[in-house]
Formats: C-alpha cells, sequence, structure tokens
C-alpha cells in the first residue's frame, strides 16, 4: 500500500472512507478495499473509532448504492453498449445475475461479485425491482463486505504492507472470502426467518 493512501487517511480520516466507497459503487477506480484494510489496522491501533470506520464505509456504500439505483430506475443510466467493451460485458453480467438469482443477485454482488456491483445497481433500477427489496438485499450485501475487509485490517494491524499485498492476491482475497462467506452465510439463514416472523 503506497505511503499517500496511509498519509490520506490519517488526515481525512472517516469522510476519505466515506467518499472512496461511495464511489466505488458507482464503478469509479478507487482503492475502496484497500483503504478498509488500512482503517481496520487504524482501529486496531486506537487511532480511529471502529464504530465510526464500520458506519462511514457502510453509508458510503449505500448512498453510492442508491445513486445507481435511481439512475438505473430514472432512465439517466445507459451502460448497454457504452463505455467500451468491457462495460458491455459488465452490463451483460449485472443483467444476468439478477434475471437469474433476482434479489440474492444483489446481495452476491456486494461482496462475492463485487466488481459487478455498480452495474447490478443500475440493472436493478432499469429492470424495475421494488426499492425495498433492492435495499434490503444491498444493504446486507455491503455488511458482509465492509465486515469483512474492515476485519481483516484488523487482524493484519501489525503489517498493513502485508495486508495490502495479500488483499491483492488469491491469498488475501480467500481470506475475505472465507470472513464473507462466514457472513454472508448468517444473514442469509437469518433475514427470511425474521421475515416471515415479521409476515406473521
Amino acid at each position: 500500500m503506497s505511503a499517500w493512501l496511509l498519509q490520506s487517511l490519517a488526515t481525512w480520516g472517516l469522510p476519505l472512507l466515506f467518499a472512496t466507497t461511495f464511489a466505488s459503487c458507482l464503478a469509479l477506480p478507487v482503492p475502496s478495499s484497500l483503504l478498509m484494510l488500512a482503517a481496520g489496522a487504524f482501529v486496531a491501533s486506537g487511532d480511529l473509532p471502529v464504530s465510526g470506520v464500520v458506519l462511514a464505509a457502510l453509508t458510503g456504500a449505500i448512498a453510492g448504492d442508491q445513486l445507481g439505483y435511481w439512475l438505473g430506475r430514472l432512465g439517466h443510466a445507459r451502460l448497454g453498449g457504452r463505455g467500451g467493451k468491457n462495460a458491455g460485458k459488465a452490463w451483460r453480467g449485472a443483467r444476468a445475475i439478477l434475471q437469474k438469482r433476482g434479489a440474492m443477485g444483489v446481495f452476491l454482488s456486494r461482496w462475492l461479485f463485487s466488481p459487478l456491483g455498480p452495474y447490478v445497481n443500475v440493472a436493478a433500477g432499469a429492470l424495475a425491482m421494488a426499492p425495498l427489496r433492492f435495499t434490503l438485499w444491498a444493504v446486507l450485501g455491503e455488511i458482509v463486505w465492509v465486515a469483512a475487509y474492515v476485519a481483516l485490517g484488523v487482524g493484519f494491524a501489525s503489517n498493513i504492507t502485508l495486508a495490502a499485498e495479500l488483499a491483492q492476491d488469491t491469498t488475501g482475497l480467500f481470506s475475505a472470502g472465507i470472513l464473507a462467506a462466514a457472513l454472508g452465510a448468517w444473514l442469509y439463514r437469518r433475514v427470511p426467518r425474521m421475515m416471515r416472523r415479521r409476515g406473521h
């Protein structure tokens, strides 16, 4: 991880974390996952509060998701066939995951298929997924994403450079994936049960 990134987080703290996760959910090329790792390390050292880090990252991600969704809903964002070959491919992948998995596709695209996340936001709006349904599963997915990377940062606080390197290779992604999968599985089991209880 560059010294610039660490210095920026030390200087701007939680507002920078909010802005970065917000921008990442709009498909802007920002190092949101690396910044959450660094924030986790700052939590471990006592320089940032864990509640503030989680809240900043989560609210930024949720706000970005909502903006993407409503752009798609209102018809002001059309990614199919625009933005080059990669954007077109991502747009088709987003539509496919929504058509195959529905709201669960929204949930999985926050952390398991995160490169598709911004495109899924727009596709969900364009396909007129119910706002409440989209928001519920998007928030649950963002909880998994934020918790996994902040926890990984806390765990590797003694060597943040190693944490950054691991996060960019297969081992790091696997480690984050284990954390994310465990939390995701718990939410997947709990949320439908809570919703059924409320329905009764």
